[in-house]
């Protein structure tokens, strides 16, 4: 007979034994104060009116013209400091986003704006899974919106999540 002790070892996923439900519940809880999904940026800024947040664009100006979020305001990470204060109103939530999930440029975002006193997010995966996920951008050609790549999105209806 295999007993718990001797499958955890052997299986990688076990080695570190799970969290007990209360400590899971509470890291899981604070994960999602620091964190926003695309869809959930994505429905909240098509829900018309205020959406109780401004979205911040962290990247570069060449960035910000290739393609950024309808409605975002353009604070690049380096320039937070300097220009949060004129851009931004400090009572309402900020969200930051960068390129995708291989970059922290948001994180630093956050972190600087955090550090100005602002409540603030970060939208996980970025400009490149709102792109992925088949929501329109805007470049300084005009509107664009690819289809949705369905390895990140459904290509009909909602993901459910």
């Amino acid at each position: 007979m295999i007993t718990n002790a001797v499958q955890a070892s052997a299986n990688p996923v076990l080695r570190v034994a799970p969290a007990a439900p209360a400590e899971a519940a509470a890291y899981f809880r604070a994960a999602l104060a620091f964190h926003a999904d695309v869809s959930d940026v994505a429905a909240a800024l098509a829900a018309g009116g205020a959406p109780g947040f401004v979205l911040v664009d962290s990247r570069s100006t060449e960035a910000w013209d290739q393609g950024h979020i309808p409605g975002a305001v353009h604070l690049p990470t380096a320039l937070v400091p300097e220009q949060a204060e004129q851009l931004l109103d400090g009572s309402v939530p900020v969200v930051t986003y960068c390129w995708g999930p291989g970059c922290n440029g948001a994180t630093r975002a956050a972190l600087a704006l955090a550090e100005l006193g602002y409540q603030v997010k970060e939208m996980l995966g970025g400009f490149e899974y709102w792109t992925r996920e088949g929501f329109a951008y805007e470049t300084w050609q005009g509107r664009e919106q690819r289809a949705a790549d369905p390895l990140t999105a459904p290509v009909e209806g909602e993901c459910g999540c």
